[in-house]
């Protein structure tokens, strides 16, 4: 951390001395005070809280979450170990807030009818829709495959990085993300002022509209629609109507309305009944089940004279209405859309941080955001591995020139009264720079001794083509949008899924 500045001579301290006020009462403008007092707070919540940023989708105690993850090893291939650990690391390090708060984040990310690509693989009671999870110390965790994605090459100088909370150590400002996260998985949040509410969307349609946006800079929204026509929830469902998902794509503000997916049946020799298989987004059979006895209770319901949740974490979603004699089970589907949770409103409110401001996206605003920072990520990247092959390539040039008379060398080194010295010497008779005689003189003598000529030359050739590579890719701005295309399809064969919810035309 940066020590405070004493101030400069001759220019006049605003503000009291050292214990001018102490003991007395001074008097303050409580408005100006409480003005300022609030907009330092809705900054704080808006910045570091309650906003995503627009190119990974993360807030910030979701990205702290990940990045501590990854720092401990917990890769989707080693164990699982408690949430309560992961929850310590995160609070004691990077976010310094309460526990519940980033376990709740943590358990989200874990919760396949939460988010569409769960990003945490969770072990134990992660609870439902109808219930909360189990306490952290019950529950276990590590990073799914798909997390994999968003934090991988952050240590190749790809992403910003800057102080935490006490200055101690450093974490990003912004994961590489390896794909379009914010519609992916979605999300809510609420600001001082402001506030978010993301739909989440299929990966595999989002990822071919984001490559045809890289190929038509111009690409219309209603031409984006033709590969995602509408939000993708992980509970699948109805959409109905697109009107209002045209509008939300278009300014980033909009709302539509999703359907129970059910099926009309004989649920006895007798009976008929209405069986509802999927529900819309964050509603849990059992809120349902409680209206529709409620309604049928109070007779504002007509028609009903079962009702039976078979609903289990193996089968998903089976609730069985069963029917009594009479009753056309589509007029009483009409009653139950009307009256009941099975058809739910969704509102779509946009706000993301886009170089840290707040700002409304339409759905062509959000992709070009992600194409400009996976531009950027790829360019880094790119920076970085030329520069580690190019130091790698003078190593090797060097053990090269050194390896022609090993006899030579060790001699040398032998007969010098100190380092500095052999370095002088191995520089004037091999010519090499510096750097390459420090890293021959501080190699162990055995590693010398069996190097190969052969695989030296090889080394050199791999790295000679892999820097030329590099550097066709880092002159071409088309080389660049091709590779992030190329990587993009990579993503969608590991990950992508068929579509669950419909869209009602």
């Amino acid at each position: 951390m940066a020590k405070a500045k004493a101030p400069a001579k001759g220019k006049k301290v605003v503000g009291p001395k050292p214990g001018e006020y102490a003991g007395k009462i001074v008097d303050i403008d409580v408005s100006s005070e409480m003005s300022e007092s609030f907009l330092e707070y809705a900054y704080s919540v808006i910045y570091s809280r309650a906003l995503p940023d627009a190119r990974d989708g993360l807030k910030p105690v979701h990205r702290r979450i990940l990045h501590q993850m990854a720092d401990m090893g917990l890769r989707p291939e080693r164990g699982h170990v408690k949430s309560a650990r992961v929850v310590g690391e995160v609070m004691g390090k990077l976010h310094p807030h309460g526990d519940g708060a980033i376990y709740d984040a943590l358990v989200r990310m874990a919760q396949s009818f939460s988010m569409r690509l769960p990003l945490i693989d969770g072990h134990g009671n992660f609870g439902s829709l109808d219930a909360g999870p189990a306490a952290m110390r019950y529950t276990e965790a590590r990073l799914a495959n798909a997390a994999m994605a968003m934090v991988a090459e952050t240590d190749e100088d790809t992403v910003d990085f800057g102080p935490n909370y006490d200055g101690q150590i450093l974490e990003p400002l912004v994961l590489p993300s390896a794909y379009p996260n914010l519609l992916v998985n979605g999300g809510s949040g609420i600001a001082v002022g402001m506030a978010t509410n993301m739909a989440p969307h299929n990966l595999g349609e989002v990822i071919a509209a984001t490559k045809f946006l890289i190929e038509n800079p111009k690409a219309t929204v209603k031409q984006l629609m033709k590969f995602i026509p509408g939000p993708d929830f992980p509970t699948g469902g109805e959409i109905v109507g697109t009107e209002g998902v045209l509008e939300a794509y278009a300014t980033g503000k909009g709302s539509f309305k999703i359907r129970a997916r059910v099926e009309i049946t004989k649920v006895s020799s007798r009976k008929m009944g209405i069986v509802i298989k999927e529900l819309p987004f964050t509603i849990g059979p059992e809120k349902v089940v409680e209206r529709i006895a409620d309604l049928a209770k109070a007779k504002k319901l007509q028609g009903i004279s079962d009702i039976i949740d078979l609903t289990d974490g193996q089968t998903g979603t089976n609730v069985v209405i069963e029917l009594k004699n009479g009753f056309e089970p589509e007029q009483v589907l009409d009653q139950l859309y009307k009256l009941t949770p099975l058809e739910d409103g969704f509102s779509i409110n946009a706000v993301a941080l886009v170089k840290g401001k707040p700002l409304t996206l339409g759905l062509r605003e959000l992709l070009q955001v992600f194409i400009d920072h996976r531009i950027e990520v790829v360019r880094r990247r790119s920076e970085f591995r030329k520069a580690k092959a190019t130091a790698r390539l003078t190593l090797v040039d060097g053990l090269l020139k050194a390896i022609i008379d090993i006899d030579k060398v060790i001699k040398i080194i032998r007969g010098s009264d100190d380092a500095h010295e052999a370095k002088v010497e191995l520089i004037k008779s091999f010519k090499l720079n510096d750097e390459q005689a420090t890293y021959i003189l501080d190699m162990p003598l055995r590693r010398l001794t069996k190097m190969s000529k052969i695989e030296l030359e090889t080394e050199s050739k791999e790295l000679k083509a892999a820097i030329a590579k590099l550097n066709a890719l880092l002159k071409s701005e088309e080389a660049i949008k091709a590779q992030v295309a190329t990587e993009l399809d990579e993503v969608s064969k590991a990950f992508a899924t068929p579509r669950r919810t419909t869209i009602a035309s």
